[in-house]
């Protein structure tokens, strides 16, 4: 280096290091901004009361509803949302993205105009409720109306990805396997799903946290009753007023579930993904159509 590169070369030094400490501080600000009610949450209260909160009437009730109303919500999800994802992304017709605009608008709607429209749709005396009521069907504040909650607001979420998930699929491997006599129940289980897999479960699990902490829709539609409709989220919001500390137990509690969702998801989505580029091989595209 000569004498006359060294001024160029201490400002190319000078201007790295400006840019690493610019991002440094905007990182530092940005992970401190959303961690710091996390870290406040977890450091409220001794670790021994905060794990006694965890199992306090409230909490295993609100556990329990949640656990059950989120199974029946993620079945229901997955197996009437998977082939009308699949349907929307390999079909071509008029209307098409109109179709796809409204299943993606609860995304943007308030949870509480999302309650609200479903306590009006399904209440009793209002569009359906008065016919449903006649049956001797009531949905309204039980635990029927806190699974169509976690339904109408999770869904969207599960079906874009997988709506996603398929379209990036080569459609190739679903021609090649119609030439060899799949039909179009086989073409989606035995092709488009294993391929997709990956997205489908990221899809998925975004889907099911989303449901877990699902409180708006829930609250206006199916009321917050301990032991019926109180999800832990409910329980959250009854306890705010009342026992902060256990409150703040179960909001933690609820951090943990989310964070288990997603590392998961992520562990799994890496697994699939792996697994699905090794079956996108020629030889595998014909086992999949043969089985």
């Amino acid at each position: 280096m000569n004498d006359g590169d060294a001024p160029a070369w201490w400002a190319q030094a000078l201007g790295r290091l400006a840019v690493a400490i610019a991002a440094t501080a905007v990182i530092a600000v940005v992970m401190a901004f959303l961690m710091l009610p996390i870290v406040a949450l977890a450091t409220y209260q001794p670790v021994g009361e905060l794990i006694d909160g965890f199992g306090s009437k409230v909490a295993t009730d609100a556990i329990v509803v949640s656990a059950k109303t989120n199974g029946i919500a993620f079945a229901l999800m997955l197996g009437l949302g998977t082939p009308f994802a699949y349907l929307l992304a390999r079909g071509r017709f008029f209307g098409r993205s109109v179709v796809i605009t409204l299943v993606e608008l609860p995304l943007v709607m308030p949870p509480a105009v999302a309650g609200l429209g479903l306590l009006v749709a399904y209440g009793r005396f209002h569009l359906l409720g008065g016919t449903l009521t006649a049956l001797g069907i009531n949905l309204a504040f039980d635990q029927a109306a806190v699974v169509i909650a976690i339904l109408f607001v999770a869904s969207p979420f599960y079906l874009r990805g997988a709506i996603s998930a398929f379209e990036s699929i080569d459609a190739t491997m679903l021609d090649v396997a119609g030439t060899l006599g799949a039909g179009p129940l086989r073409r989606m289980l035995r092709v488009a799903m294993p391929l997709a897999r990956g997205g489908l479960g990221a899809a998925a699990a975004v889907a099911f946290a989303r449901g877990i902490g699902e409180f708006g829709a829930t609250i206006l539609f199916a009321g917050s009753f301990q032991g019926t409709t109180q999800t832990l989220p409910l329980a959250v919001y009854s306890l705010f007023d009342v026992n902060i500390d256990e409150a703040i137990s179960i909001g933690v509690l609820l951090i943990i579930v989310s964070a288990a969702i997603l590392l998961a998801a992520k562990l799994l989505g890496q697994k699939w993904t792996s697994s699905t580029s090794t079956s996108s091989s020629p030889g595998a595209r014909l086992t999949f159509a043969r089985r």
